[in-house]
């Protein structure tokens, strides 16, 4: 009897740890694109992985310029934030890459996308985009205007413990080509309705306006969501992402942070990621691009 409670102590001991074993978050950046503070894709993430390193059983990782140029990386990977440009030059969507992505989805692996990385080509990549997060920015379906949204409530959802009402100006995405067949669970997690300016345009580019935003006034706007799939692997999109700066707004940043550990399938303290990032970190690690005209 003794042997056996020393047996079955062991078990539930070893479970434990394997429950609460690090987690690994791999950040991928995109490499330089558009003009200073826009579209930091590095310093954005290094961002990102010194909040997440601050917490107990998480380590983040970040490879920048595009792709990392080994597989290795993807080796003990819990989940992966994908947060490039996209459409034809988006980093995953050459076949090695798009099975690779496939493939560590099947094992449980989550996978996110931040901005202009939720944006592919229609047709069959568009598809693969649904499958990996729910949807993706559509060209001419979808629309990218500058705005400040009002996220006033959220639902109940642990991506969204803690996070406060907040309003930042950004190119924040909306009207995304959502997957209508009833695979997996779409939860919008940031909403707000646009108003008549925002969908008259212009937009970012193409500059617009298209009839069918217009005609959608007064619809709620998704501009976040999570994505659970039918065999227990979680993605999310997130459309913000365009100007660095709004990474120093609390809430913002938390509302991704909450989403990284999510897709790993990590804890989320009751009152979410608490993180700080001063005005002198979002001046460091920004692209050699110049000064904007």
């Amino acid at each position: 009897m003794k042997r056996f409670c020393q047996v079955l102590c062991l078990l539930l001991v070893s479970g434990f740890f394997a429950e609460s074993a690090d987690k690994k978050i791999l950040l991928i950046a995109g490499r330089p694109s558009h003009g200073p503070g826009d579209h930091e894709f590095r310093a954005g993430c290094l961002l990102l992985e010194k909040c997440l390193d601050q917490l107990p059983g998480i380590t983040a990782e970040v490879h920048d310029m595009g792709w990392p140029k080994s597989d290795d990386v993807f080796k003990g990977v819990n989940a992966i934030l994908i947060y490039a440009d996209g459409g034809g030059r988006h980093p995953a969507i050459q076949p090695a890459r798009t099975k690779l992505i496939n493939d560590l989805i099947a094992k449980g692996v989550g996978v996110g996308c931040a901005h202009y990385g939720g944006e592919v080509p229609a047709g069959d990549t568009g598809k693969t985009m649904q499958d990996w997060i729910g949807g993706y920015y559509e060209h001419k379906f979808s629309v990218n205007p500058m705005w400040a949204p009002n996220f006033k409530t959220f639902p109940k959802h642990p991506i969204t413990n803690g996070v406060k009402p907040f309003k930042v100006v950004d190119e924040w995405y909306f009207n995304m080509r959502f997957r209508q067949d009833g695979v997996g669970k779409i939860t919008p997690i940031l909403a707000a309705k646009p108003g008549k300016d925002v969908r008259d345009g212009p937009y970012v580019y193409p500059k617009g306006p298209y009839q069918h935003i217009i005609d959608a006034e007064g619809r709620p706007e998704t501009t976040m969501w999570a994505y659970e799939r039918p065999n227990g692997s979680r993605g999310f999109g997130f459309t913000g992402g365009h100007k660095h700066v709004n990474w120093g707004n609390d809430n913002y940043r938390k509302v991704v942070l909450n989403g990284l550990l999510w897709l790993a399938k990590a804890d989320i303290p009751k009152n979410g990621v608490a993180s700080k990032v001063t005005a002198e970190e979002l001046k460091q690690n920004l692209d050699p691009k110049g000064r904007r005209k």
